[in-house]
């Protein structure tokens, strides 16, 4: 019959208690839906055209997802509420998509909600996946939160 030290087996479970955790952790991290507005350029008619850099890690490709979006202007009011289709995403590469905005200019966007997540349709994925792995971010003066 085996013997167990408690105090050994106590800290031996709590090792691997806290190992198991930081494993999860990890996997966690690792599954990520990274939403990032690159830039902005006003187009040839006097509107907006807004560029998006996407990288799925959840470690399944992505068939369709679209995000309800709601523009502020400069003064914090909401603008616009849109819904950007950023179509297929395939996993572990970045994708660049682009959204017009005609009849709104650059100047006059103060900010980005990502409102919802309306659509995020993939293989064997759980209902709200995309939303509570969506990492937002912002490399001009716009703040995008979500």
């Amino acid at each position: 019959m085996l013997a167990f030290h408690r105090p050994a087996f106590c800290c031996a479970l709590a090792f691997l208690g806290a190992a198991t955790m930081a494993q999860a952790d990890e996997t966690a991290a690792a599954s990520a839906l990274t939403l990032t507005l690159n830039s902005l350029h006003t187009t040839e008619t006097g509107g907006c055209r807004l560029s998006f850099v996407l990288q799925n890690d959840l470690g399944v490709a992505l068939d369709s997802l679209k995000a309800e979006a709601v523009l502020f202007d400069a003064t914090g009011q909401v603008a616009t509420l849109t819904l950007f289709d950023f179509g297929a995403l395939p996993e572990g590469r970045p994708r660049v998509r682009q959204f017009d905005l005609a009849g709104q200019g650059c100047d006059a966007i103060g900010g980005v909600l990502i409102n919802g997540i309306g659509t995020c349709e993939g293989a064997g994925l759980a209902p709200g996946v995309c939303l509570g792995a969506l990492h937002l971010a912002s490399e001009t003066d716009i703040e995008v939160t979500g």
